[in-house]
């Protein structure tokens, strides 16, 4: 895998990935940046919630549930000292679909965090990472 990152101006940066995406990231006005694009660390989050909402749909989909949507609201804590890492992760799980069982929702949760999800096993090294989940019923 491989990311190039480039510094535009301020503090404003420009990622290419190896699979040719671009990704803008930008600082917060008190740190020079000018708030264009989201920092650094909220797309380590969001690259974590991508990672194991992937992970929720495939398993559900392989096991046969008829999931139409997956949503992950994300809270995160950081240490109050340098490096700022993340502390507490918590993720609320919102899966929609139809008849969906809840006990292989919960077990493609913890098949994510336990075996699959490689960005949310590398922030649980310095985060407590917790979840619950609700499900909603696609009756249409």
């Amino acid at each position: 895998m491989e990311c190039t990152v480039k510094w535009v101006d301020g503090m404003s940066f420009v990622a290419e990935t190896g699979s040719g995406h671009v990704l803008n990231m930008d600082g917060a006005p008190e740190g020079g940046g000018r708030n264009l694009a989201p920092r650094p660390m909220e797309t380590l989050l969001a690259g974590a919630g991508g990672c194991t909402a992937y992970d929720v749909v495939l398993i559900l989909k392989r096991s046969g549930q008829d999931v139409r949507g997956c949503q992950i609201r994300m809270q995160a804590e950081r240490a109050e000292t340098d490096p700022k890492v993340f502390t507490k992760i918590h993720l609320h799980y919102i899966v929609r679909g139809r008849n969906l069982r809840p006990a292989l929702v919960e077990s493609a949760i913890k098949l994510s965090h336990t075996k699959y999800c490689s960005a949310t096993a590398m922030l649980a090294r310095t985060a407590e990472i917790t979840h619950d989940y609700e499900l909603v019923d696609d009756l249409l």
